[in-house]
């Protein structure tokens, strides 16, 4: 699919992607670093992390987009010294060009974001001792996992532009692919979202959200 896409600048001094084609952000514009940090990092990772201490840590990431989540765990598992096998699904992945201009190794201090951009489709690719990648360019209905995942970040485009990736269908094919006792973050936490994940077999938690987003979504698969 061709897009109309430009760099912005967010509130954080972090850069998101406008997607003029369907009138959408791909990261908050009050901050996409911040944003980030706290639906997926602090709810997600670290809390995977302190859930399933003993192993190595299956991340997925529904809607690799900018490459921010990706790069934030790249991060904190290479600070932490924890390894992560990390698996995401983009149907349409950015531009090198768009790609290139993000800022978010400068500002992580990170020097990954381009081997994440260029890693392959369907091919694990180390790209730290600490982190692995496994993209896949398909729809998510088409993913299947060959191991479960401890946590998903659940990042695709909003209620209004993807309306068939919030449903009750959607949420039990997450709950398929999660271990007993893992974890979805999300930042939507819409009404029909939360009863929509419950219908799905997840407990749902609301916790505040990053500047300007009063809750966001941690739910548990129970074990």
């Amino acid at each position: 699919m061709e897009t109309t896409s430009r760099l912005v600048l967010t509130a954080d001094g972090s850069h998101s992607v406008y997607n003029a084609q369907i009138d959408q952000y791909y990261h908050s514009v009050h901050g996409a670093r911040q944003e980030s940090e706290r639906v997926y990092i602090e709810l997600g990772l670290l809390a995977a992390f302190e859930r399933f201490s003993d192993q190595p840590l299956r991340v997925f990431e529904m809607g690799f987009g900018t490459g921010l989540n990706a790069l934030l765990t790249v991060k904190t598992a290479g600070q932490l010294g924890r390894p992560v096998d990390y698996e995401a699904v983009e149907l349409y992945p950015l531009s090198t060009t768009d790609a290139s201009a993000l800022n978010f190794d400068q500002l992580l201090g990170t020097h990954s974001l381009a081997h994440l951009h260029e890693a392959p489709s369907a091919k694990r690719t180390l790209i730290t001792p600490f982190f692995s990648l496994t993209k896949h360019f398909i729809r998510l209905e088409d993913f299947r996992a060959t191991q479960a995942f401890h946590v998903i970040f659940f990042d695709a485009f909003s209620t209004r532009c993807q309306p068939e990736l919030w449903t009750p269908e959607v949420f039990s094919h997450m709950a398929s692919l999660l271990v007993p006792g893992g974890l979805l973050t999300t930042y939507c936490a819409k009404g029909y979202v939360q009863r929509n994940l419950r219908s799905a077999g997840f407990e749902v938690e609301k916790h505040p959200g990053p500047a300007h987003k009063r809750a966001v979504l941690r739910a548990v698969l129970p074990a």
